[in-house]
């Protein structure tokens, strides 16, 4: 398993992330099955958010992480092992976001309480709050780090300048930036490629000022959220009628590599010098061994742009 730094500290991670998001119907054993698949293949970075498991018949806010807890049963030992990364912000009912002292440090709490675990080793702020008080945000930071229940902090789907808001009062490091990227849904990097190009839709900046070399610059890892997904929840790409020949470029590459198509969509993320993280949605453990093998393939460049140009996107 190839590994990146994380943020600007010493610390390298596994570029492959097991999400949990979808596992408050699996039972024990799946779980189980899934957490030793992941493990297994190199990845000790797990990551969970409060909102995960939310809609599932009689769940409710922090599922995902309880039925994590229940089922592994970590020892102090093994949790030492693995990263517990986890996100707040997002407020199901009624739908909007918050990220006052009040509501991280309780969420934060909480999350503790259904990991079953004394400290969370990664605090992301899920999704940009309009009514965002910075000062606010650095006081829950420095009272969750002053009293060890966090160590890292990031955010996800932040765009530079929020990010720059941000750091006008937290004076912890932001280490990581959880934003969507797929070979298909890869404007954050296309719209480097068509810069100055009038008429041609990656030309348009949508991430407020280059968010992949903002955080390359600044030493924030980027981590990829639905790294196959077509669009946002719109199905994988994989077989799609819709990706003809990204699918057939996929299907030659794996053959080359003697992988699947989903390692050359893994590599295809992972090759780029940014150092990013690939987070995993899948519960279905063949689907986690069949990525990680995507970890360190080694993507020429011409492949690298092939697979973006047959994702529909503009190489100029």
């Amino acid at each position: 398993m190839k590994t990146v730094p994380f943020g600007p500290t010493d610390i390298q991670v596994p570029n492959i992330v097991a999400g949990m998001m979808r596992i408050a119907g699996s039972t024990d054993d799946e779980i189980r099955h899934l957490y030793t698949t992941a493990r297994e293949a190199g990845i000790d970075f797990f990551d969970h958010a409060d909102l995960y498991g939310f809609n599932h018949p009689g769940g409710g806010r922090h599922l995902c992480e309880r039925r994590f807890a229940e089922a592994l049963r970590l020892s102090a030992s093994e949790r030492e092992q693995i990263t517990l990364q986890t996100k707040t912000g997002i407020v199901a009912d009624p739908w909007g976001y918050d990220q006052s002292y009040e509501h991280i440090v309780a969420s934060a709490e909480e999350s503790l309480k259904a990991l079953g675990t004394d400290y969370l080793d990664v605090l992301l702020l899920h999704r940009p709050d309009a009514l965002v008080e910075p000062q606010e945000v650095a006081r829950a930071f420095d009272h969750l780090e002053s009293s060890g229940k966090v160590r890292a902090f990031g955010v996800s789907n932040h765009t530079p300048r929020q990010i720059d808001l941000l750091r006008t009062a937290v004076a912890q490091p932001i280490v990581a930036n959880q934003v969507q990227l797929s070979v298909t849904h890869s404007t954050i990097i296309a719209q480097g490629l068509s810069s100055n190009m009038t008429g041609q839709d990656d030309s348009i900046t949508r991430d407020g000022g280059g968010i992949v070399d903002y955080t390359r610059i600044n030493k924030i890892t980027l981590q990829a959220w639905s790294p196959f997904q077509k669009g946002f929840q719109d199905g994988v790409f994989f077989n799609s009628p819709d990706y003809p020949e990204l699918n057939a470029e996929l299907d030659r590459l794996a053959a080359k590599y003697g992988v699947t198509p989903t390692a050359i969509a893994t590599a295809w993320v992972t090759r780029h010098p940014a150092g990013i993280q690939v987070v995993l949605g899948t519960t279905t453990p063949q689907r986690v061994a069949d990525a990680t093998a995507g970890s360190g393939i080694p993507l020429t460049r011409a492949e690298w742009y092939g697979l973006i140009q047959a994702a529909g996107h503009n190489v100029p």
